[in-house]
């Protein structure tokens, strides 16, 4: 190959080109960085301004009040304005059902409770903030400083300012999720420990059918009302028959924020020798053994002449009876509303309580919290027969609002649930607790006193059917019944809560005389739930139901209203606790169900001091009642319903008296006077022995003898429901008497069998109690087996037998034996072996002899698991 040769200076032209060949592309490079820098960016946007008020509303009504709302006339979404002076203030929440569903506990009327809040701003937020009110601290106490220590109060909401007008001092805030959503109460029901997994219940909250139905605004307080929906795709349970479509479930609430009120009101604290609601308060600096400043709820009152004894009130507590009442009763309603003024004037106030009647051209309705209203539904599935709730401020305890819910059925003669005399409705109907419904339990402020009421009342009209009674009597005992009923939940609504000891006010010759019980009424309280007073001897017959406030709501409410100027002068009315027509004990000390309280004067459906006799008298009408029923209510071209209900509501008597009695058996009569109260005994006496030996005298002859609920034969035959519909598909409609029967001997074999009935008998040995419990038990064994083991036992006294041995045996060796006493565990083992011993006789017909054997059986099986 041939080589070619450059010179030097060939060699230095190309390295000259080749640098400026670098050289050119940096350039090139450069010079395009340059011109893209060159490029003029687009313009920067200026920040846009910021919306005002008015622009955000401009397409919305505006509905002025305590916080004004804006509602977008379009889609229905709300916004509010909060004004800077409303910050750090606090308010009051509260809550009611405007219409709901039973299944839940949502019904019309039902209150849900308040509480405080303030609202604050954080930065760019406004937040509703709920306040602890359940502390006192002293604030002379260093120990205040640390208020807040350990306390979490609940941010309920917290939204963004969408604007803010610094001239004026308003804030604007969309209000969709405050409430819209379930940010200030909890509308649905939690699932209860227990609950059936096939119960009915909601579904989730439906945002889309959610929506605003309807705002009011007022100076003082705003309302909203807010349906609810909750929606799911399929249910398995349906609901009641109030329940239009169990996957589509509304439930309508009034949300009320309320200005604090500004006044003189002064609180005034609970007793325990005296019932008031009250809002519980802890004073977390004193040192006492008892820290309660508890707030007692009742109405801000103030006399127009304060030095006056007697003055008319500056503003008296305003009812209107809703137009939604029965033209015929508003009459009685009025009569017996206007009764508690005769209280309110021991308390030194004339004419404190104004009944009115709302027009049927009103505008306004009863879910308005301006207006204290009686109301009346006739619900498909009632909840109540009466209900008088309250709400109050929970810095003091003043009354702001109440209603009084009256149910139409309670005035008919239908069950309102044909269930009622099953196990669990029939127990429900006893009082026991274990059996209610849900709502009930959580709710202190729930009243069965309508129900209860009630079944007493057809207890009375079945009576005067059987005793040929005409309609004035019937007119006279239904006046009466609707006299009380009203007196009672009025009660509630000035702040009196239940008072199950006042039925022992009179004797029991002396609550036939009306003479006495027009006067101060039938019973020592209205707040009670009394038997329905009806005599055997129809020349006797005083008043069916109490007809005005008695000698304790008297007290009771002068203790409550009556102005004072220390607590010497309290200390005056609260010492006159320990007279006798003064007895106080409410649902925390009531015996309804089994082993709960002790102090057997604290029940339901007894009646005058003689409770034992009232009660056995009140079985001998009963069986006397029934002798009549299938004559009395067999009625040409009509079914044999009447008949039927007529016959569980007359044993329903029957087994209510077999539990007043049954509860004398190892009670204690409580006495709560203070130390050194004139007046006052020890804190617990046991129940005399002698009554105790004849409470179980009574029950053998009258519950556990073998003809104890005996009737005739031939009534039997005809217990028949009428029919409707498929209504009997889910069982045979059969009256099942054997049943209804051993319901009842059960309900009071879980009494005294139960294991705190025992623990108590024992315990008491040791202050007086002369009835031991080897007493007890050897008594009831002999009640139960004696008239029959060693002869034929007829088939309801088989079932009474083997029940009461399933019993002992469950208490011996079941999953509940570690809560009963060894000492009580000795006694069910003997009378476990007495039973053996007594069933190992092979006397009487077959059946009678197969049953010795099933109960030898029972105890020789559970004998070998005793250790």
């Amino acid at each position: 190959m041939k080589r070619i040769s450059l010179g030097k200076n060939a060699i230095f032209l190309l390295a000259f080109v080749f640098l400026f060949s670098i050289n050119d592309a940096n350039a090139q490079r450069r010079k395009k960085k340059n011109k893209k820098e060159a490029v003029p960016t687009a313009p920067v946007k200026k920040p846009s301004k910021k919306k005002s008020i008015a622009d955000l509303t401009k397409s919305s009504k505006k509905i002025e009040g305590l916080f004004t709302i804006y509602q977008d006339t379009v889609n229905g979404s709300i916004q509010m304005l909060v004004s800077e002076d409303q910050l750090g203030k606090e308010f009051i929440y509260f809550s009611q059902i405007a219409d709901g569903v039973v299944d839940v506990g949502a019904f019309r009327g039902a209150y849900r409770g308040s509480k405080i809040f303030k609202i604050k701003r954080f930065y760019d937020k406004i937040e509703f903030i709920t306040q602890n009110t359940s502390s006192y601290f002293d604030p002379d106490n260093a120990v205040a400083k640390a208020a807040n220590a350990n306390i979490s109060k609940g941010i309920m909401a917290s939204e963004k300012i969408a604007a803010h007008d610094k001239e004026k001092g308003l804030y604007l805030i969309k209000a969709d999720n405050i409430f819209l959503k379930e940010t200030l109460l909890q509308v649905k029901p939690p699932r209860f420990p227990g609950q059936p997994p096939t119960a009915f219940t909601l579904g989730n909250l439906d945002k889309g059918k959610t929506k605003v139905s309807g705002i009011r605004n007022y100076p003082e307080n705003t309302d909203l009302q807010i349906n609810y929906t909750y929606s799911k795709s399929s249910v398995l349970n349906n609901g009641s028959r109030g329940v239009t479509d169990g996957r589509n479930v509304s439930i309508k609430v009034y949300h009320s924020l309320i200005e604090m009120p500004d006044n003189n009101y002064q609180p005034r604290y609970d007793d325990p020798r005296v019932g008031f609601f009250t809002t519980q308060v802890t004073d977390m600096t004193s040192q006492s053994y008892t820290p309660y400043r508890d707030l007692v709820h009742r109405w801000y009152l103030e006399k127009k002449d304060p030095n006056a004894a007697m003055s008319e009130p500056v503003e008296p507590i305003t009812w209107w009876i809703e137009n939604t009442t029965p033209q015929e009763i508003r009459p009685i309603i009025k009569r017996a509303g206007l009764k508690w003024n005769e209280a309110f004037e021991k308390a030194g106030f004339k004419n404190a309580v104004v009944i009115k009647e709302q027009p049927d051209d009103a505008d306004w309705d009863a879910g308005d919290i301006r207006y204290n209203v009686l109301r009346w539904t006739s619900s498909p599935n009632p909840p109540f027969g009466g209900y008088g709730p309250s709400f109050v401020n929970p810095r003091t305890g003043q009354i702001l609002g109440a209603d009084i819910m009256l149910e139409y059925g309670s005035l008919g003669n239908n069950l309102r649930n044909e269930g009622v005399f099953d196990k669990a409705g029939f127990e429900m109907y006893l009082g026991d607790y274990e059996e209610e419904a849900e709502y009930m339990k959580h709710d202190p402020a729930y009243c069965s006193a309508g129900q209860f009421a009630q079944l007493n009342n057809m207890f009375g009209m079945a009576a005067l059917d059987a005793m040929g009674e005409g309609a004035l009597e019937k007119s006279k005992m239904v006046e009466e019944f609707l006299h009380f009923l009203i007196l009672h939940e009025m009660g509630h609504t000035l702040g009196l809560n239940h008072n199950m000891k006042s039925s022992q006010l009179h004797s029991l010759e002396d609550i036939n005389n009306a003479s006495i019980t027009e006067k101060v009424g039938l019973i020592g309280s209205v707040m009670d739930y009394p038997a329905v007073n009806f005599s055997s001897d129809r020349s006797n017959q005083g008043n069916y139901w109490t007809k005005t406030p008695g000698p304790y709501d008297h007290w009771a409410i002068e203790f409550g209203y009556k102005p004072v100027n220390n607590q010497g002068e309290l200390d005056a009315v609260l010492k006159r606790s320990t007279e006798h027509k003064l007895f106080f004990g409410n649902d925390a000390d009531d015996m309804r169900a089994p082993g709960k309280a002790m102090d057997p004067r604290v029940n339901v459906g007894d009646l005058s001091s003689n409770a034992i006799d009232y009660a056995i008298q009140r079985m001998q009408l009963s069986k006397n009642v029934s002798k009549e029923l299938l004559k009395k209510f067999s009625k040409d071209n009509q079914s044999y319903h009447s008949l039927r209900t007529s016959y569980l509501v007359v044993t329903g008597q029957q087994a209510g008296s077999a539990n007043t009695i049954s509860r004398y058996i190892g009670g204690v009569y409580v006495d709560r006077a203070f130390i050194g109260q004139d007046g006052g005994t020890k804190p617990f006496i046991p129940v005399e022995a002698t009554k105790q030996r004849k409470a179980m005298k009574a029950l053998e002859t009258y519950v556990f003898s073998p003809n104890a609920f005996k009737v005739s034969d031939q009534l039997y035959g005809y217990l028949q429901m009428q029919r409707r519909g498929y209504n009997f598909f889910a069982s045979p409609e059969d009256p099942k008497i054997h049943a209804r029967i051993l319901n009842m001997q059960r309900s009071v074999l879980r009494h005294v069998l139960h294991f705190n009935t025992m623990q108590r008998i024992l315990d008491s040995q040791l202050y007086g109690n002369e009835y031991s419990l080897s007493s007890m038990m050897t008594d009831l064994n002999k009640a139960i087996f004696n008239a029959d083991i060693y002869g034929n036992v007829n088939t309801s006294r088989q079932n009474l037998q083997l029940e009461y041995t399933n019993m002992l045996i469950n208490a011996l060796t079941g999953r509940i034996n570690t809560r009963y006493p060894h000492a009580a565990k000795s006694m069910i083992l003997h009378n476990l072996k007495s039973i053996q011993r007594m069933a190992s006789n092979s006397n009487g017909n077959t059946a009678s002899r197969a049953h010795k054997a099933h109960l030898k059986t029972l105890v020789d099986n559970a004998l070998k698991e005793v250790k």
